[in-house]
């Protein structure tokens, strides 16, 4: 048996402003301490300990307790436990404006909402007030809420509670004087759940201290005012929430026009055509008179109305793009570090020195404050995009074939896009900030000799790392290198280089096998390679997008100029030198 969903907020601020943490977009806050919440005739307690509480497998983060589509998920929540009175929590945030918003301080307030599964009920001695008290309940989602939160505060959402059913309640007799009314609330709930009907209804009419009689006379003008039948109640995201149907119908329409296996969720949708889709999409919007409309007028009137259809092609016009985009990326990724940026001006990372060595601390205790150099370097997100149309004709042919092709193809010229910039910005070997060029004789990460790639060159490319040094030009940082990245001429050169080789005698060792990584981009050419460092440690190229739309983005509108949807396909992405100490580029002898 299901059971009610409700929302209280935190009876303190949520937040705990100190736990902040932007960079990884966390915070910690105060889920609930169960304290009593007035709610119309009756009060309202949470037992706060471990035997009481049940936690869902995934809690989602929400807007307000909203729960219309995925656009209300704001992230997740984490690392629940239990204080002394209280129940807390780690939320990850993951979108970018809620983000803001927290770190504004323009959001302070934090919402639970739970499903009570057994409650007990007494009277309050001396005020008489009716306590209802959850002895066991599961939580399920946390919201950011817009108001912030105070001992008395609670929300709940109306369209959660009239969409599950009541639960199981456990009736605590009052003193033997009271044992009637008890009696009356236990046939009241039975049947306002046999009824269907929420367990809000139910409280309202034992706050009354309705007769039985009365009760069921209520109950059943509910039953008769209600025009949702009963067969169209949702219990969260179901098979029929329209947001998991759209995401199934777009995984069998990305599947259909790629030829590859749905999931066991998406696999009935795989026999529908676009047309069979669009009718639904139309029924759930609720739109009358569908089912005598022929194929075409059905396949009109979803993509010019309020329906989904149009979403729905989209989505899997991203299903389809995705994948695509990542088996083309570069390998030049791997060299570099990702980071995001909130607009479209530029960035800048600055860059701290090493601290040396401690001092020695004088007779007289004192301890000396030590000092770093700093450095910065920046670069700027630019804005890439195509379009692709899916025309009229296609769609009414269930036609796949055609999007599925440009799709791959937008999602190629994507991951293309990126890889030209950063081979652009390699070879410009770009000046840094302090007026040399990334691989210089002044950087110490250029190669004069011309020698062809052997053990010897190898060699001096990884000396050259490892005498390199901080910014103070004197502490070293011993760059250990981990990638070489040579265009395909020297590609079987290296595999050579790296292989692990049964030597006969020392002299012969391979001191080189399987101590680094080869990468191959086809965008070089010639016979000069480089060698760089781990970017997670010690990183020289970075790239970046947009906080809000990180890789390509995929957006449609009614055909205008042609019948049909067409397609855009937009990317922000940005890429520039930030260090030189942790790359080695070695000119070849072509360069000489």
């Amino acid at each position: 048996m299901t059971t009610v969903l409700e929302t209280r907020r935190a009876p303190t601020v949520g937040f705990v402003p100190q736990t902040f943490d932007a960079d990884s977009g966390t915070v910690d806050v105060t889920l609930t301490t169960g304290a009593p919440v007035q709610r119309g005739g009756h009060v309202e307690v949470l037992a706060i300990a471990p035997e009481n509480v049940e936690f869902a497998q995934r809690i989602p983060l929400l807007d307000s307790h909203r729960q219309q589509s995925i656009a209300d998920i704001k992230g997740s929540v984490s690392n629940i436990r239990f204080e002394p009175g209280a129940i807390v929590a780690t939320l990850n945030i993951s979108d970018p404006s809620a983000l803001a918003a927290v770190a504004r301080g323009d959001v302070t307030g934090v919402s639970v909402g739970y499903r009570v599964k057994k409650w007990s009920e007494r009277r309050d001695p001396k005020s008489g007030k009716l306590i209802r008290t959850a002895v066991l309940f599961e939580i399920v989602e946390a919201s950011l809420v817009a108001v912030p939160a105070d001992a008395n505060a609670t929300i709940r959402s109306q369209t959660m509670e009239d969409e599950i059913e009541t639960g199981q309640r456990e009736i605590i007799s009052d003193p033997p004087e009271n044992e009637t009314r008890a009696e009356v609330n236990a046939q009241i709930r039975s049947a306002v759940t046999y009824a269907r009907l929420p367990a809000g209804f139910a409280n309202d009419l034992i706050d009354r201290e309705a007769t039985v009689e009365e009760a069921r006379s209520a109950v059943f003008a509910e039953m008769q005012r209600r025009s949702v039948p009963v067969s169209n109640i949702r219990v969260g995201p179901s098979g029929d929430d329209p947001a998991v149907v759209q995401d199934r119908m777009a995984e069998a329409l990305a599947c259909r026009a790629m030829g590859t296996a749905p999931s066991e969720a998406a696999r009935p949708y795989m026999s529908l055509r676009m047309s069979d889709m669009a009718r639904q999409s139309l029924q759930r919007s609720g739109q009358a008179g569908i089912a005598t409309l022929g194929r075409e007028e059905v396949l009109t009137r979803a993509l010019h109305t309020t329906s989904d259809f149009p979403n729905l092609l989209t989505a899997t016009g991203n299903r389809i793009l995705m994948p695509a985009y990542r088996a083309a990326e570069s390998q030049l990724k791997q060299l570099a570090r990702q980071r995001t940026a909130d607009d479209f001006r530029p960035m800048s990372l600055l860059k701290l020195g090493e601290f040396g060595k401690l001092q020695k601390v004088t007779e007289a205790g004192e301890i000396k404050a030590l000092t770093t150099g700093e450095a910065k370097e920046g670069y700027s997100l630019e804005t890439f995009g195509g379009m692709f149309n899916l025309s009229r004709k296609a769609i009414v042919n269930d036609d796949l074939g055609a999007f599925a092709r440009w799709a791959e193809m937008m999602g190629r010229a994507a991951a293309e896009t990126e890889a030209d910039q950063l081979v652009s910005l390699l070879t410009a070997n770009p000046v840094m900030e302090d007026g040399n060029a990334l691989f210089s004789a002044a950087h110490g990460n250029l190669s004069a000799t011309g020698a062809a790639p052997d053990v010897d060159s190898l060699s001096a490319a990884r000396l050259a790392l490892r005498r390199q040094t901080g910014l103070d030009g004197v502490s070293p940082i011993s760059a250990t290198p981990k990638f070489i990245l040579a265009a395909p001429e020297l590609e079987t050169t290296f595999e050579k280089l790296l292989a692990e080789l049964a030597a006969a005698k020392v002299d012969d060792q391979n001191p080189f096998s399987g101590k680094m990584t080869l990468l191959i981009e086809p965008r070089l050419s010639g016979d000069d390679w480089y060698v760089f460092a781990d970017p997670t440690m010690l990183p020289v190229l970075e790239y970046a997008y947009l906080s809000s739309a990180q890789g390509p983005q995929i957006a449609s509108r009614d055909g205008w100029e042609v019948l049909g949807r067409e397609f855009r396909v937009v990317l922000d992405f940005g890429c520039g030198a930030v260090d030189w100490r942790g790359a080695y580029h070695d000119l070849g002898e072509d360069d000489l």
